[in-house]
C-alpha cells in the first residue's frame, strides 16, 4: 500500500514528467493535424469524460458561479491557443517551457494591476534575473526574438492572468466542476477557431490517434488527477518548488526526442530563469514555513495553563 502522505512529493515529480509528456504529445499530434483542431478534441474529450466523475462524487456548482467558471475557462483557452500556436510555428520545447514558467513571476504583476496586491519584496530581486535570462534566450538569434518566442511569452502572460483569477474562483467552487467547465470552454473556443480558420484532414494515422489518446488520458486527465492528489498531501511551498521540474524535464525530452539545438546562450538563459524561480518560490516557501511554525508556537503558548 502506497503511503500518500510520504510519497506526495514523488507524485508531483511524476506530474511534472507527465506535463513534459504532454508537450511531446502535442508536438507529435500537430504534425499530422491542425493545432487548434487537436486542442479542441483533446480538451472537449477530457471535459466530457470528467462529467461522470463529477456526478459520481456529487460535486456540483451553483448557477451563480457558472459565469466565473466560464470566464476562467476563456482565460485558459486564450493561454492554450497562444501556446499551441507557438509550438506549431516551430517553437522548441526546451526554451518554450522555460518561457512559460515565467508565468509564476508574471502573476504578482497581474495581481498588482487587477487587485492592487503589492508583490513581495523578493519579486523585485528575482524579476531582473528572469529578464536577463530571457535576453540570453534571444542572444542565439543575434538579439532577435523569434515569433514563436513571442507567442510563448504571450501565452505565459495569459496563463498568469488565469492563475490570478482562478485562485480566487477555486476558493468558492468545487474543484472538479471548475476544471471540467474550464476544459470544456478551452476545447469549445479552439473548436470555433478551428472551424473558422483550419481545414480538417479526412483521415489521420493510427499513430496520430495514439498521440491524441495519450494527450487526453495521460497528459490531461491523469496529470490533473495526480496533481490534485499530490497537492493534497504536500505543503504549497514544497509543491511549488517541485513543479519547477516541468521545464527541466521538457527540455530533456526536446533534446532526446527532437535533437533540439541548445546553444550556450540558451543554456545560460534557461539557467537564469530557473534561478529566478528558485529565488522567488524558495523565499515564499521559507516565509510560509516560518509563518506556520510561528502559529504553532502561538497556539502552544496560549494552551499552557
Amino acid at each position: 500500500m502506497i503511503d500518500l502522505k510520504r510519497n506526495g512529493e514523488w507524485i508531483l515529480v511524476l506530474v511534472t514528467m507527465l506535463a513534459a509528456f504532454g508537450w511531446v504529445c502535442s508536438k507529435q499530434a500537430i504534425l499530422a493535424m491542425p493545432p487548434l483542431a487537436f486542442m479542441a478534441i483533446r480538451f472537449l474529450s477530457a471535459s466530457i469524460l470528467l462529467i461522470p466523475v463529477c456526478l459520481y462524487t456529487h460535486q456540483g456548482i451553483a448557477f451563480t458561479n457558472i459565469p466565473k467558471a466560464v470566464f476562467a475557462g476563456v482565460l485558459q483557452a486564450t493561454n492554450t491557443i497562444f501556446w499551441i500556436l507557438a509550438i506549431s510555428l516551430g517553437g522548441q520545447l526546451g526554451e518554450g517551457s522555460f518561457i512559460m514558467s515565467l508565468s509564476v513571476l508574471m502573476a504578482p504583476i497581474v495581481g498588482w494591476l487587477f487587485f492592487k496586491e503589492k508583490p513581495l519584496s523578493i519579486f523585485w530581486i528575482s524579476l531582473p534575473v528572469a529578464v536577463i535570462g530571457l535576453a540570453f534566450l534571444s542572444l542565439s538569434n543575434g538579439w532577435q526574438t523569434n515569433i514563436n518566442q513571442l507567442w510563448f511569452f504571450t501565452s505565459a502572460f495569459a496563463q498568469a492572468i488565469f492563475f490570478i483569477f482562478n485562485s480566487r474562483f477555486v476558493q468558492k467552487i468545487a474543484i472538479l466542476p471548475l476544471i471540467t467547465i474550464q476544459l470544456f470552454c478551452t476545447g469549445f473556443c479552439c473548436l470555433i477557431l478551428s472551424i473558422l480558420f483550419e481545414t480538417w484532414p479526412t483521415t489521420v494515422s493510427y499513430i496520430t490517434v495514439g498521440w491524441i489518446i495519450g494527450s487526453i488520458f495521460v497528459a490531461t486527465i491523469l496529470r490533473w488527477a495526480l496533481q490534485l492528489l499530490g497537492q493534497k498531501y504536500v505543503p504549497v511551498g514544497n509543491a511549488a518548488i517541485i513543479m519547477i521540474l516541468e521545464p527541466i524535464f521538457t527540455t530533456i525530452a526536446g533534446i532526446i526526442i527532437y535533437d533540439e539545438p541548445m546553444s550556450w546562450t540558451k543554456w545560460i538563459g534557461c539557467l537564469l530563469i530557473l534561478i529566478s524561480l528558485l529565488i522567488y518560490r524558495g523565499y515564499v516557501f521559507i516565509r510560509t514555513r516560518r509563518s506556520s511554525l510561528y502559529d504553532v508556537e502561538q497556539r502552544s503558548d496560549t494552551s499552557k495553563p
